[in-house]
């Protein structure tokens, strides 16, 4: 079991190695943002070894507020997370559909990243699925072509729970269309709202129980993650007790494998 490096914000990226450490989960993925840690490799390796936590996958700086970290360049950030992950041997890199005003940038990404990951053939690109956003009652897509990345097809997925409920989506069915895709998935929560709010799994709506214990079945190989929202933690003991009761969780319906319906 992972955590997320995002998980722990506001705090920054050494308090995830150090949480993930203290928790007792297996490793680390990191989120990339304007943290400098979070940019540099051998930084990260450091911590790594210091704490005994294993980055295993890195999340490319694909969002809002991360757009001018290492370069305005979407095609640049994506070649230094590919190069970040196989410093720190992580196997896998997460990354988000294009956003639509991304227009050079969408109209060859699918291309474009089999490119990349022809030069970096021990990584596997996984691209993950969205939501629509919502706002004053109306409904748009930010993402070219939209925020399912199965009607477009990619080699490599990321199944995202909370994205799920944000779109509306049930997990399972999305993971059945991921299919033997599936590569990574992040575990959090959501009630369906319409909005991203990235609960502890089980304080939501989302069958994550049932997508864990599926996993097995569907021949999963991959990495699971935990990505949690505890920003509103009042303490770091509070934040500590959403991520331990997330990781019990997960052990807890990881070990109790149930079949796949073909």
């Amino acid at each position: 079991m992972l955590l997320s490096s995002s998980s722990v914000f506001p705090e920054r990226t050494a308090a995830a190695f150090q949480l993930a450490a203290a928790l007792g989960y297996d490793g680390l993925e990191v989120m990339v943002w304007t943290d400098a840690v979070s940019q540099d490799g051998g930084a990260l390796r450091g911590l790594a070894q210091h704490y005994g936590v294993p980055v295993r996958s890195v999340h490319a700086p694909c969002l809002l507020v991360t757009q001018r970290v290492w370069s305005p360049d979407p095609w640049e950030r994506l070649r230094r997370s590919a190069e970040l992950a196989e410093t720190l041997e992580a196997p896998t890199v997460v990354v988000h559909p294009p956003f639509s005003w991304q227009r050079d940038y969408a109209r060859n990404f699918g291309e474009g990243l089999a490119e990349i990951a022809d030069r970096h053939p021990d990584l596997r690109f996984a691209v993950e699925n969205m939501y629509p956003v919502r706002m004053a009652g109306r409904q748009f897509v930010p993402y070219v072509p939209g925020w399912d990345p199965t009607e477009a097809g990619y080699p490599a997925y990321t199944l995202d729970l909370s994205h799920c409920a944000a779109s509306h989506t049930d997990s399972m069915e999305m993971a059945d269309r991921m299919g033997d895709a599936l590569a990574h998935v992040h575990l959090g929560d959501g009630t369906g709202e319409g909005r991203d709010e990235h609960l502890v799994p089980g304080r939501g709506t989302q069958p994550c129980a049932e997508v864990l214990r599926s996993l097995a079945g569907r021949g999963f190989t991959g990495s699971v993650a935990v990505e949690v929202s505890t920003r509103g933690a009042r303490s770091r003991a509070v934040r500590e007790a959403d991520l331990r009761d997330a990781l019990d969780f997960a052990r807890q319906h990881l070990g109790t494998p149930s079949p796949v319906d073909a």
